[in-house]
């Protein structure tokens, strides 16, 4: 479980770097992504669909590792319940707005509400 401290910054943070791990053990190179937390749990979308390198990696052993808000940590990724995405959409809307519609609308469409990804804490 994550520590409210460790909510809060994670939550707080403009982006996060993830990084998925290899079948050899290795990480792959970090990218950056926009993350939202809801409740007590953190989630990151793919705003460029299913296909993009970070989210196949992360899908194929569900580990990695984070580093978001002075956090860093081993992580586990799991499919998130589409009971959340609508709450999502909200959060992503609310922090990333300065952003623009344009930005903020590439990661609440359909298709990348369907890459949402909870991370959770190893």
């Amino acid at each position: 479980m994550w520590t409210s401290d460790e909510l809060n910054s994670i939550g707080a943070a403009e982006e996060l770097r993830i990084a998925s791990l290899r079948r050899d053990g290795t990480l792959r190179k970090p990218v950056i992504i926009w993350v939202v937390r809801v409740g007590d749990n953190i989630y990151v979308r793919s705003a460029y669909g299913p296909d993009v390198a970070w989210l196949r990696g992360a899908k194929v052993l569900r580990e990695g590792h984070i580093i978001a808000g002075g956090v860093e940590k081993d992580v586990t990724f799991q499919d998130a319940d589409a009971a959340v995405y609508d709450q999502l959409d909200d959060a992503y809307r609310e922090k990333y707005k300065r952003h623009g519609v344009k930005y903020v609308n590439s990661v609440i469409t359909p298709e990348a509400r369907s890459t949402t990804i909870k991370i959770v804490p190893r």
